[in-house]
């Protein structure tokens, strides 16, 4: 009886065996196409990171060059541009303009990037805070305070130099300890650089103030 059961065993293990290399020949195919689908997906990935790697590294030489070239307004919006790239050279032609005087021309970039939903919301952030800083009689006192208070908020990306802005414009309204206030706030902000905490410091001493006091 146990020779019987051993020759069942080893019969049932041989049809297994013959069973496993049958479905290998006729499905074992996926195994390598799945294989070959891995690695050549890695590959690409890893190509692609490449391929945008150089593209950002082209995209920046350009732009370094632009700036340097005989008339950077030109040549900065010649520069070709995709997905935020656009809104990186509609924010250098704005800047170019402002510092050109042609004020009203470097809000129109502005105002298009902040409302670019497509734009990563940093640079609509950043693009907000300029046309703050460039349009000077262009926006009345409330909305540049409305405009402020948005940009100041927790959270918000350039949070602290809009709150340098509330500063100063404290200080320019005659707003002495307000603009204390403020530049104390500054300090007692988590991340805040040692060029920005310079100034606020600078300016709680230039109004009398304490920068240690609470």
């Amino acid at each position: 009886m146990d020779h019987t059961d051993s020759f069942i065993d080893e019969v049932t293990e041989e049809v297994r065996r013959d069973r496993l290399f049958a479905a290998f020949r006729k499905y074992g195919w996926i195994g390598v196409v799945a294989i070959l689908g891995l690695v050549g997906g890695s590959a690409y990935v890893e190509w692609d990171k490449a391929q945008a790697r150089a593209r950002a590294e082209a995209f920046g030489d350009g732009v370094l060059s632009a700036l340097e070239a005989e008339n950077p307004a030109e040549a900065v919006a010649a520069l070709p541009a995709e997905g935020p790239q656009v809104g990186l050279v509609k924010l250098l032609t704005a800047a170019q303009a402002a510092e050109d005087g042609k004020t009203e021309a470097a809000l129109v970039d502005l105002r298009a990037i902040a409302g670019d939903a497509t734009l990563p919301d940093s640079l609509r952030q950043l693009a907000r805070l300029k046309a703050v800083l460039v349009a000077g009689k262009a926006m009345t006192p409330e909305e540049r305070k409305a405009e402020l208070e948005a940009l100041s908020q927790p959270g918000a990306p350039f949070r602290l130099m809009a709150m340098e802005q509330q500063a100063l414009d404290a200080l320019a309204g005659g707003d002495k300890p307000g603009a204390i206030a403020k530049a104390r706030e500054i300090l007692a902000e988590d991340g805040v650089t040692s060029g920005l905490q310079q100034r606020a410091t600078e300016l709680i001493v230039a109004l009398g103030g304490d920068p240690a006091a609470q």
